[in-house]
């Protein structure tokens, strides 16, 4: 299953995100869908910028198209329901305009990921909810309207979600589960059962994250982990780094047992979120000292462009990643985040070459060649199903960010770089401590840390709770702690060139500094004692200089006393200052 495929829409009525929107609604006297739609987008109190005159015309074409093919659509039921020549030309007319519409969403979907157009989308989402549309749907005896109520529901659900307003999702859950109740207990249908695990799923979904901020009060923080302004250390004058930009993404989640609701596991929403820049508005940046003088020439902030590849095959994963390649623009980065199950290679090579370590897991059931007779007998081959790293060589020759979270992520560390391109692999610990591992369906830490580095700290520290003044101040000195990691980076002699390559970029230089962060924590904890339990990376990170260096390693034991969990790191591994 694949989410970010540009696949034809069928012209219908109801709210696609990926376009500039539409929404399913109940017949309005007086007022066209244009003009409600413009309105809703234009008055919007959640959307952070302006909608640039382009896209407001974007707005009002579609729109127009979709009204004028329901029109023609209603048309055809008040034609006579005889003869045979009569109704040829309007069906053509009909069709004609269908397909326009058709080409103008295929023209104008979305090539980047900005939350502006999921906040039209939770806008629209949250008038229908606000004017009570689905009000009058349980009066009537109609299963078929319900089932439109509660996908109604689950959608608006996905919306908030990517936009982080967990207050919200919390309130449709609820609603979401009054409304499966009233319908499994007036109707007897078949997919009672399926509508009940969809609640579950979402239910295990916001209860993921493994530790609690709570106020003075005990409600629960919603913490922001997506990209502030002041997020990523910021580079010191003169420092020498790449100039590239990371413009496509391609996360894939393929974890068999892992939380997930509809196609988004909890990996691939951490990673997601991780390479969202927050949302900002331009009036509050106004108020900022030293705002002024560019305040007539606000710069709009892009994130990069993502695909989100659910359990894909091997032919789809390929299929996208050659789209994306093809697309990069000139000076930009593409990262593949693979959150997967790991394949090992069946037996000893002789070789060790870019297939005999085996890979990650894609999905077979669509990718069947003749039934399971030639698996079968091709046992002595290498896998077919998998993703190895040799898979990913012919898209070297631009530059190429890798993070792979799998139990065979140690097979991505034997790449050779064949096209002298900047090539950078983060590795996922391939095993971790047994007191961990029976959290493995909440989501791993690997992606955690690179998500959200102190509440995987916390987690690593035996915490479930704590309050928000001393999770602020821990913040503050995770901040230092990742400016002084850039220093060790950018300073260091021996270091690679390809991550200073990457370090000009905002959402690298942070992955890449919570990368050296998790790894250097995993190394001084206790319970983290083999080898396999510490992340990797191609090419290797100096590790005196980096992950091992005793500054570091003093500042990871001040955090801990700041928690009072000090007692679960070794102090042995650096010398006394």
């Amino acid at each position: 299953m694949v989410r970010g495929a540009r696949q034809p829409q069928q012209p219908r009525s109801r709210l696609a995100p990926r376009l500039t929107g539409t929404v399913e609604k109940p017949p309005r006297k007086r007022k066209s869908r244009t003009e409600f739609a413009l309105k809703e987008i234009m008055s919007s109190g959640g959307a952070e910028d302006d909608i640039p005159q382009g896209e407001r015309k974007t707005v009002t074409d579609f729109c127009y198209l979709l009204d004028k093919s329901k029109q023609l659509f209603n048309g055809l039921r008040d034609l006579p329901q005889y003869g045979q020549k009569q109704w040829q030309s309007y069906f053509g007319r009909t069709f004609d305009v269908y397909t326009k519409l058709w080409k103008f969403q295929q023209q104008h979907r979305l090539r980047t990921s900005e939350t502006s157009y999921l906040n039209e989308a939770f806008s629209f989402y949250s008038a229908i909810r606000q004017r009570s549309y689905y009000s009058q749907v349980n009066k009537e005896d109609r299963p078929e309207l319900v089932v439109k109520k509660l996908r109604y529901y689950a959608r608006f659900i996905v919306v908030c979600l990517l936009l982080n307003k967990m207050d919200v999702v919390k309130d449709l859950v609820k609603e979401l589960s009054d409304e499966i109740e009233d319908y499994t207990h007036r109707f007897n249908t078949e997919d009672q059962v399926e509508w009940n695990l969809v609640l579950q799923e979402v239910a295990a979904f916001i209860e993921a994250d493994p530790v609690m901020i709570l106020n003075d009060d005990n409600t629960i923080v919603i913490t922001s982990n997506r990209l502030a302004e002041t997020g990523a250390p910021l580079l010191e004058q003169g420092m020498i780094v790449g100039q590239l930009s990371l413009a496509d993404a391609l996360i894939i989640g393929n974890c068999n047992n892992q939380v997930k609701f509809s196609e988004l596991t909890v990996d691939m929403f951490r990673m997601l979120q991780a390479l969202e820049r927050e949302p900002m508005n331009l009036a509050s940046q106004m108020n900022k000292p030293g705002m002024q003088e560019s305040a007539d020439k606000p710069t709009r902030r892009e994130n990069p462009h993502k695909y989100l590849l659910y359990k894909p095959t091997f032919s789809q994963l390929y299929t996208f990643l050659a789209a994306s390649f093809k697309e990069l623009p000139a000076n930009s980065v593409l990262l593949i985040y693979l959150s997967a199950t790991g394949v090992f290679p069946t037996g000893r090579s002789d070789s060790e070459g870019p297939y005999d370590f085996g890979g990650v897991l894609t999905n077979s059931n669509r990718d069947i060649i003749n039934g399971d007779a030639i698996h079968k007998r091709n046992q002595s081959h290498k896998e077919m199903h998998c993703l190895h790293p040799g898979d990913l060589y012919p898209f070297t020759r631009k530059p190429l960010f890798i993070i792979v979270d799998s139990s065979n992520s140690v097979a991505y560390k034997n790449f050779t770089n064949l096209f002298g391109q900047p090539l950078v692999c983060l590795l996922s610990p391939t095993a971790y401590p047994k007191a961990l591992q029976d959290q493995s369906q909440r989501g791993s830490l690997f992606t955690l840390f690179l998500n959200n580095p102190l509440m995987a700290f916390l987690f690593v520290s035996g915490l479930s709770s704590m309050r928000r003044g001393l999770w602020e101040k821990c913040q503050e000195y995770l901040r230092k702690i990742n400016r002084d990691i850039a220093q060790l980076l950018t300073h260091s002699r021996s270091i690679d060139q390809a991550f200073l390559q990457f370090f000009g970029d905002e959402f690298l230089r942070l992955l890449l500094t919570r990368f050296v962060f998790c790894s250097a924590t995993m190394r001084m904890h206790k319970i983290f004692r083999e080898t396999r339990n510490y992340p990797e990376s191609y090419p290797q990170l100096p590790r005196d200089e980096t992950v091992e260096n005793p500054h570091l390693q003093k500042h990871i034991l001040e955090l801990a006393s700041i928690l009072d969990v000090r007692n679960v790191f070794l102090e042995n591994t650096i010398d006394d200052y």
